[in-house]
């Protein structure tokens, strides 16, 4: 019998190169030219969530807000509608960056849906507003499958982080 009991696992501090790697790979991969169907999950999207939940200093909303730019020159959008979409999913991820770890990964999806459906209303209500088409409704599916992303992006940008197993009994760290 071990007087303390495994808890969650420690984690390393996040490298600020891996998480302007993440940033950018998910940048390019919103960028390539796929076909942009309304059900496309929205990588860049993800992986601004994940880093504002889990190091909300280092990604705020002044990143979102500049992405968000990028995105729209990109696409030929109107300027700003992906950067306030952006700035609301950022801002909404720190609210909830003290909340959000405490759950399992399904649990975590749950929450972090409604910030993915309202950055998609944003944008979807400004690209209207300015006489856009309306994209379908397979836009539903877009924050669903962002938020059933969302457990395989926790594992693939939580990994660089992960301790090495201790094999030492006498220090339970």
């Amino acid at each position: 019998m071990t007087m303390m009991s495994r808890g969650p696992q420690l984690l390393l501090p996040a490298n600020p190169f891996f998480i302007a790697f993440s940033l950018l790979v998910a940048l390019v991969l919103d960028m390539i030219p796929i076909g942009r169907a309304s059900a496309m999950p929205d990588f860049l999207a993800i992986v601004l969530v994940f880093w504002g939940v889990h190091q909300p200093r280092r990604v705020g909303v002044g990143w979102a807000f500049a992405f968000g730019l990028l995105i729209d020159v990109h696409h030929g959008a109107l300027l700003g509608q992906h950067a306030l979409a952006y700035s609301a999913l950022s801002y909404g991820a720190i609210a909830l960056h003290r909340r959000i770890p405490w759950f399992g990964l399904r649990e975590q999806a749950l929450h972090v849906l409604p910030l993915f459906a309202l950055a998609h209303l944003l944008s979807l209500v400004v690209r209207l507003i300015v006489g856009g088409m309306w994209p379908g409704w397979w836009l539903l599916l877009a924050p669903v499958v962002e938020a059933l992303l969302w457990p395989l992006a926790s594992a693939l940008l939580l990994a660089p982080q992960r301790r090495a197993p201790d094999r030492d009994v006498n220090r339970p760290l």
